[in-house]
């Protein structure tokens, strides 16, 4: 099934923490990063549907193409957006993200509300901590 007119629907929510879950996406700076994120993956092949976060880190849900590696993808955006972020002097001190991510699968009758779970990312976060939201995901069984 390789002919120009496959539909591909691989669609992957990604959680990346600022190294140690250090506190440094303040609002002003998430504003300004997550624009970035959305116009450099938008220049680079990468299909970043929505990007959005907390001080410590960030969700996002891309549309992978088939011939997108998630492990490459998650380099370019999170090596770009930090070389970005230092460059730019947003933040006084080194900014880097962790080394590891987290990634889900999302049905496509799904997206929708991954987007919506999303855009809601600091009123979610006013109950739960990162590490909460983690484990909810590490308990699903297949």
């Amino acid at each position: 099934m390789n002919s120009p007119s496959s539909k591909v629907y691989l669609f992957i929510h990604v959680i990346c923490s600022v190294k140690n879950k250090a506190p440094l996406l303040t609002k002003p700076v998430r504003t300004v990063l997550f624009a970035h994120i959305k116009k450099h993956g938008a220049e680079n092949g990468i299909n970043v549907l929505s990007v959005n976060g907390t001080e410590d880190h960030m969700h996002a849900v891309m549309q992978m193409m088939p011939a997108q590696n998630l492990a490459q993808l998650m380099n370019s955006i999170r090596t770009e957006s930090a070389a970005w972020i230092n460059e730019s002097k947003f933040i006084k001190e080194l900014f880097e993200w962790e080394e590891g991510f987290a990634a889900l699968s999302v049905s496509p009758s799904s997206v929708k509300q991954v987007l919506d779970y999303i855009e809601k990312q600091e009123e979610h976060h006013k109950t739960k901590t990162l590490e909460s939201e983690l484990e909810v995901f590490q308990k699903i069984q297949i």
